[in-house]
C-alpha cells in the first residue's frame, strides 16, 4: 500500500495564506476520500453526517495506529497531530461535511 499515490487531504481548498490552509471535505454516504497524508497539524470542524470512519495505513506514523469509526459530533471541533496516512469513509446514511484547517506554523 505504501507505493500507492497520495491525494488531497479533503475535497477542495476554501482559503490559504502563509499561516493556514482551509479545506472542505464532503462525502456522500459510502463515499471514500483520497488516500492522503497529514503533513501538518490540523483542526476538524464537523458540520454534517452521522458516522465517519478513518482507515489508517498499517505503516502510518500519525497519532492513530488503528482504524476508527465514530458518530459525527456536529458543531464540535477536534485538534489532530500531523503524520497520519489515511482514508476517510462516510459510514453513515447521510452526507458528511467537515472543515479541515491545516496549521502551517
Amino acid at each position: 500500500m505504501a507505493t500507492e499515490e497520495l491525494g488531497d487531504v479533503a475535497t477542495r481548498v476554501l482559503f490559504e495564506n502563509d499561516r493556514v490552509r482551509v479545506w472542505e471535505m464532503t462525502l456522500a454516504p459510502g463515499e471514500r476520500s483520497a488516500r492522503h497524508r497529514h503533513d501538518l497539524d490540523y483542526l476538524l470542524v464537523f458540520f454534517e453526517g452521522e458516522r465517519i470512519a478513518v482507515e489508517v495505513d498499517p505503516e502510518s506514523e500519525g497519532p492513530y495506529r488503528e482504524n476508527l469509526e465514530f458518530d459525527v459530533p456536529i458543531g464540535h471541533c477536534a485538534f489532530v497531530e500531523r503524520g497520519g496516512v489515511e482514508t476517510a469513509v462516510n459510514a453513515g446514511t447521510k452526507p458528511y461535511r467537515e472543515i479541515l484547517i491545516e496549521l502551517k506554523d
